[in-house]
């Protein structure tokens, strides 16, 4: 059977870098790639009225596909076109491929997990009911299952009682972090369902609470009196899950993973919880690497809850990065696959893939321009920055910016903000994408194009006060985005 025909609609700027997208994904996605070059540099400024009085269509096409940023109704051109199907497309032209189905698929089953994440507040008697309630339903939302109450040692909490309560009244799971037994009590009696934690000194009072409880050795770095403690809680009819401490690096750290794998060992069928925050807040390096490295060996070792805090600044996202670490490691254990090109979040501070079109395609794109506005582009170490008139390159934004000698302020400032972009691009080896946000993974903010923001100011098609890239949409149609 022959493959369906398709016509994409597009400006001067884009055919270049569109017929490079096409001719890798129409074979792919089964059909046959004709491109329409409109008399416009810029896709992004037709409007369908316009479009139909330039555009031949071909007999025999099976669709007409328009540039996303073609605004207003379609109605004039599926006129034109004559019973042809007429769509919109994406608004950047390396989306096609997802477009078209042939972007990286979502992995049947990914984003099953077993480990339980317990969300630690810190100093919790020291806070506000309100901003207690506040921290905690952002680790809700973060994805923590439990949140733990971190009690301060030697100063009972008179108003424990009241703050479980209050967070069970927000349809939150809560654990207490307390050797105090009256402490435990009083929380155990608004609803807190696990009591971090016991041994020998205070495992005789487990059996009141009615809960489980967590079991840990008596001795820091050792395994001491586990065992005894295991014994007592089992006879007592006491459930309970087993922490053997992991211990900072420097501090017995190798060693304590190997007490997780000796617990393991002695308890194959025992519930067993590890406690990160001793790697995550005690080490200077971000959290993310470390959180996924735990949870793999959790997830091997089937270890089925982590204790995280949330505190130190490197460390603050910790509870979103173990709900995403979660799954991640789940996934490959269970499928016996690598942990790789699954889960882009997780990597934030370089890309997973750094796109870039190559010094001979910009040259090219520059000689195409017909107008002043300035594109921006940024890899193999340089930043360019290109127009009618100029295709420039430096490694320094300041040095580039003083040879492009722009004096309208508002449009310094938009290309100020860009090349900051581009360097930390440059330095961070991501891909970079004038006009749109740098990826930073799970912490990715959206940015609001310069375009649409002025579009949204005065209405769709407005130039606006100085012929910006964002304005006139020539980011999108220099083959640097959009087309």
């Amino acid at each position: 059977m022959d493959r369906p025909r398709y016509v994409f609609v597009t400006g001067r700027l884009a055919e270049f870098a569109l017929r490079q997208v096409l001719d890798d994904l129409a074979p792919r996605a089964g059909f046959q790639a004709e491109i329409a070059v409109l008399p416009i540099s810029v896709a992004a400024l037709m409007t369908p009225r316009w479009a139909a009085r330039h555009l031949e269509v071909p007999e025999g096409v099976d669709r007409v596909i328009l540039p996303g940023y073609c605004r207003g109704d379609l109605a004039p051109l599926v006129e034109k076109a004559q019973g042809v199907p007429v769509q919109l497309g994406p608004e950047d032209l390396r989306d096609l491929p997802g477009y078209f189905g042939q972007a990286d698929q979502p992995i049947a089953g990914y984003g099953a997990y077993q480990i339980e994440i317990l969300a630690e507040i810190n100093h919790a008697p020291r806070l506000p009911l309100n901003d207690l309630v506040g921290q905690a339903q952002r680790f809700r939302d973060d994805g923590a299952d439990v949140i733990d109450l971190g009690c301060d040692p030697g100063e009972r909490w008179a108003g424990v009682g009241a703050a479980v309560a209050a967070l069970r009244d927000q349809g939150l799971r809560v654990s207490i972090d307390s050797f105090d037994p009256r402490e435990v009590a009083g929380a155990v009696a608004a609803g807190a369902e696990l009591v971090l934690s016991v041994n020998a000194g205070n495992r005789e009072r487990a059996p009141e609470w009615g809960v489980e409880v967590v079991a840990i050795p008596d001795q820091p770095g050792s395994l001491e009196g586990l065992d005894s403690t295991v014994e007592f809680l089992t006879r007592k009819g006491v459930p309970f899950r087993i922490d053997p401490i992991l211990e900072p690096i420097g501090f017995g750290f190798a060693a304590s993973l190997g007490r997780y794998l000796e617990v393991r060992r002695r308890y194959p069928d025992a519930a067993i919880m590890m406690g990160v925050g001793n790697l995550t807040e005690l080490t200077d390096v971000d959290s993310a690497g470390v959180n996924t490295i735990l949870a793999g060996f959790c997830e091997e070792l089937g270890i089925r809850s982590v204790l995280t805090t949330a505190v130190i600044n490197w460390a603050r996202s910790s509870v979103r990065e173990l709900d995403l670490a979660r799954r991640l490691v789940h996934h490959a254990v269970s499928q016996r696959t690598l942990p790789k090109h699954l889960e882009p979040r997780l990597i934030a501070l370089r890309d997973p893939r750094v796109v870039e079109f190559g010094a001979a395609t910009i040259a090219e794109l520059q000689r195409r321009i017909r107008d002043p506005n300035w594109r921006i582009f940024a890899e193999g170490g340089w930043i360019y920055a290109l127009n009618h008139q100029h295709l420039l390159r430096d490694t320094d934004p300041f040095r580039l910016f003083d040879q492009m000698g722009v004096s309208d302020a508002s449009h310094a400032f938009y290309l100020g903000y860009e090349l900051l972009k581009a360097r930390t691009a440059l330095t961070l080896s991501k891909s970079y994408r004038q006009d749109q946000a740098l990826e930073w993974g799970f912490l990715t903010l959206p940015e609001a194009s310069h375009r649409a923001r002025r579009e949204a100011q005065s209405g769709p098609g407005s130039r606006g006060a100085h012929p910006g890239p964002g304005a006139e949409g020539m980011a999108e149609e220099s083959g640097g985005g959009r087309g």
